[in-house]
C-alpha cells in the first residue's frame, strides 16, 4: 500500500523522474516497521536523543580485530540475546560507511530560531528574555497599578544622570529595564553549514 501511494504521489508531482526508475524497483517488496514510542515531547525527545548523534557501532562493541577480520558484537533482536560476527576488513568497512550520508545531506536539520541564519534573532529573544519582568510584577493589572508612582521618561532620566534609577530602553523607552553589566566580546561565530553570505556590491575577479 505504501509503495503504491508513493508511485502514486510520484507520478503526479514528478513524471519524468518516475519514468527513469526501474521497473524492478515497483515490484520489489517494501518494509514498512513502526514502532510505538509513546506519547508527548519528552518521549520523542528521550527516543531521539539516542540517534541523532549516534554513530554506526561502539568501540565497546568490538571484540577483537587483526590484519584481515574484525570481531563485533550485535544483539539479536528476536531473542534478545547478543552474538558475535566475524567479518574481513573490507565488508566490515563497506557496511560501516553505509552509515555515513553523502556529501551534501545534513542528519539533523534545525528550523526556527535555531536555524543557523536565525543567530541574529535568537540573540535577540535571549536579551529580550534576560530583560523581561519578574514573574510577580507581570502579572498585577495594569489596572491595580498605582499610575502615581509610575516613574516619567522625564524622570527617569533625571534620576539616571543621578544614578539612583534604571536607566531607559533606547529602543522601545521601557523604564523597566536592569543592568546586566558589561558584555564580553566573543570572537564571531563559524558558520560551518550556512551557505556564504553574497554581497551584491562586491565585485566577482574572473
Amino acid at each position: 500500500m505504501l509503495r503504491a501511494k508513493f508511485r502514486a504521489l510520484m507520478e503526479k508531482r514528478q513524471p519524468g523522474l518516475c519514468a527513469r526508475q526501474p521497473k524492478q524497483a515497483w515490484r520489489k517488496k517494501w518494509v514498512v516497521w513502526c514502532k510505538y514510542k509513546g506519547e508527548g515531547e519528552t518521549a520523542v525527545l528521550d527516543y531521539l536523543a539516542r540517534y541523532v548523534h549516534r554513530i554506526a557501532i561502539t568501540n565497546a562493541r568490538i571484540v577483537a580485530m587483526d590484519e584481515n577480520t574484525v570481531t563485533f558484537r550485535y544483539k539479536e533482536r528476536k531473542k534478545a540475546r547478543w552474538r558475535t560476527c566475524t567479518l574481513s576488513g573490507h565488508e566490515f568497512m563497506r557496511r560501516f560507511l553505509q552509515h555515513v550520508l553523502p556529501k551534501g545531506f545534513h542528519k539533523v536539520r534545525y528550523y526556527g530560531l535555531w536555524n543557523p541564519k536565525k543567530r541574529a534573532f535568537l540573540d535577540n529573544a535571549r536579551s529580550a528574555l534576560q530583560l523581561a519582568p519578574d514573574r510577580a510584577e507581570a502579572a498585577i493589572p495594569k489596572a491595580h497599578m498605582d499610575t502615581a508612582q509610575a516613574p516619567t521618561p522625564e524622570a527617569s532620566s533625571d534620576a539616571t544622570d543621578s544614578g539612583d534609577a534604571t536607566p531607559i530602553c533606547p529602543h522601545c523607552k521601557s523604564v523597566n529595564t536592569r543592568c546586566l553589566g558589561p558584555v564580553k566580546p566573543r570572537p564571531p561565530t563559524a558558520h560551518t553549514r550556512a551557505s556564504p553570505r553574497r554581497n551584491p556590491d562586491a565585485k566577482i575577479a574572473r
